[in-house]
This record gives C-alpha cells, sequence and structure tokens, in this order.
C-alpha cells in the first residue's frame, strides 16, 4: 500500500515582502491564525519563520517566535517546524536563536552554501510599502547563503543532539544530497530523516521534471529506505511540482513562503486555500493524505509535549 502524502505549509517565509501581497502573515496573530488554518485544512507539518509586526521584516529574536509558537500548540496538533535558514544577510547564531530556545520537533536546515538570487523581483515593484524591502532583495545579487560543513555540523550538534530535534534537510541541488551522505555516513545524522528537494530558486536546481526525478533517483540509491523525499517548488511551478512528487510517491510542501499563488495570475488569500488545492488533487489521485500524527511516527519525531513552548 502507497504511503500517505505528508503535507508541510510554510506559512509566511523569509523571502517574499509585504509589497507582494497583502496576505503575506505578518504578524503573530496572523501568523497563528494561517497556522492553524492550514493543519486544519490538511498540512502535518508547519514551517515557521518570525517577522517584524511593524514592517514585515524578518527578524530572528526568539521572543517574535514566541509569540506565536504556544497559541498554535495549543489551537492545533500539527508539527511545528522553526526555520535555521532565518532571513537572508542573518549570522547562524542569530538563525539558531529560536529554535534553540524552543526546543521543536523539528528545524529546517539548509544542507550547503549557495548563491541565493531572489533580486529579480525587486524588478517587479516601482512602489513599496517599507523602504527595508528594495533593498533586501536586491542585495541578493552579490550574495552567499552560508551553510558550510562547519555551519551543518554544528546545527545537527546544538540543535539535534542536544534537543532531540529532528530536522527538514533542504537540498536546493545534487551535491546538498551528497552533503547528507556524509554526515550519514559519520553518524551526526540518523534514520529515519526527512529530505526537502527545493526546485526553482535561482542558484539552485532549476524548476524541471528532469531534475526532480533524478534526484529521486539519487536519493533512493544513497539513501535506500532510511528517509523520507518532499518536494517544493518556488512560484508558479508549485503545484505542477508537488503534484509530480506525490505520483511519484514523495510528500510535498505549500505555503505563501514558496509562492503567492493560488493559480495563475491570482494570489492565495490563505496559506489554507494552497493546502486545500494540494489536499484536493493528492486525494483525487487516491493518495491518503497523512496526519500530524503519522508524520511524528514516520519521521521519529520526539512529540510536542517535549519542546519548550
Amino acid at each position: 500500500m502507497a504511503k500517505k502524502a505528508i503535507i508541510t505549509c510554510a506559512v509566511t517565509g523569509g523571502i517574499h515582502t509585504p509589497t507582494m501581497s497583502p496576505h503575506l502573515p505578518i504578524t503573530p496573530q496572523q501568523i497563528a491564525d494561517e497556522a492553524v488554518a492550514a493543519s486544519q485544512a490538511g498540512a502535518s507539518i508547519i514551517h515557521l519563520h518570525a517577522r517584524d509586526p511593524e514592517t514585515g521584516k524578518p527578524v530572528h529574536e526568539p521572543d517574535h517566535f514566541m509569540r506565536f509558537l504556544p497559541i498554535i500548540k495549543q489551537r492545533c496538533d500539527a508539527v511545528v517546524n522553526i526555520s535555521t535558514g532565518g532571513g537572508l544577510g542573518m549570522t547562524l547564531d542569530q538563525r539558531l536563536a529560536a529554535a534553540k530556545a524552543a526546543s521543536p520537533e523539528m528545524a529546517s536546515l539548509n544542507m550547503g552554501s549557495m548563491n541565493f538570487g531572489i533580486f529579480p523581483a525587486a524588478e517587479k515593484f516601482s512602489e513599496w510599502k517599507f523602504p527595508w524591502e528594495k533593498e533586501f532583495l536586491e542585495m541578493t545579487k552579490d550574495f552567499i547563503f552560508r551553510n558550510t560543513f562547519g555551519d551543518i555540523e554544528r546545527v545537527l550538534k546544538e540543535l539535534g543532539e542536544e534537543h532531540g530535534t529532528r530536522f527538514e534537510m533542504e537540498c536546493y541541488d545534487l551535491g546538498h544530497l551528497y552533503n547528507v551522505a556524509h554526515f550519514l555516513d559519520r553518524g551526526l545524522i540518523k534514520p529515519p530523516f526527512f529530505i526537502q528537494m527545493i526546485f526553482g530558486i535561482l542558484g539552485g536546481a532549476g524548476a524541471d521534471l528532469e531534475n526532480l526525478m533524478h534526484m529521486q533517483k539519487v536519493a533512493d540509491r544513497l539513501f535506500g529506505d532510511d528517509y523520507e523525499w518532499s518536494v517544493l517548488a518556488a512560484g508558479r511551478h508549485q503545484m505542477s511540482f508537488c503534484t509530480s512528487a506525490a505520483m511519484l510517491g514523495g510528500n510535498v510542501r505549500v505555503g505563501l513562503e514558496d509562492s503567492l499563488y493560488l493559480g495563475k495570475g491570482e494570489l492565495a488569500k490563505s496559506n489554507a486555500d494552497q493546502v486545500a488545492k494540494i489536499r484536493r488533487i493528492i486525494e483525487d489521485l487516491s493518495i491518503e493524505v497523512a496526519t500530524p500524527q503519522e508524520a511524528r511516527q514516520r519521521l521519529g519525531l520526539k512529540g510536542g509535549d517535549q519542546t519548550n513552548f
């Protein structure tokens, strides 16, 4: 019997800016409400960043996260996954701060350094809601998203070993899978582990179906039955790539971090709209959707009662 598909929803992220969509959640209450609604729509895992409630700029301080984490936990049973990618330009200490304070069941972990280009988005707007937005986007023309072997080892030890947190290992290119294999060989990653394959970010693997199929084939060869895999794709590729992943037996990630749209030319009014759409597609393919408890069991998570919020 085919595995049930685990749906992750990335609620706000650290890439899109308030000018791009009026529906991007910014305040703690908006982030909490969007997370709970996404869970109710079918997401088992909620991937979270924090933002300054006044300007929408990505922030790292644990206090910002603690304004919405307890609310989410009280109102739904979803697995809470805290980003260690943070906002582009943050130090690793800043990126780790909230996760170390919250000790979540899951956290994201970027598996390699890369050029991370979102500067083309700055050309699409002539007016901005906040002064920081244009500069934030344009600086990525000369920016390296740092995730060295030392950085990754530190996260695995300080968050994984010390807190029992497991990871959504974000792989933007083929080499990142081999980085996972390196840490698996060293015993710093232990099965079952969760790989998020990412397509369509400038600087990473392009959103071509051949790339998805090749990365999944390589991951199967490297990891066998020891891992779960999921797919996200940026922008207009979101739904088609998630559909392809589900058909290939994988899991999926949607959310306003990855795409602001529900369909061509149609802004998504909520994260739950995207979750409901991919759930409908998956179930129309006769694939069942996993519950949070089923996701916890498959990913070997410690349980929501073992967190610090």
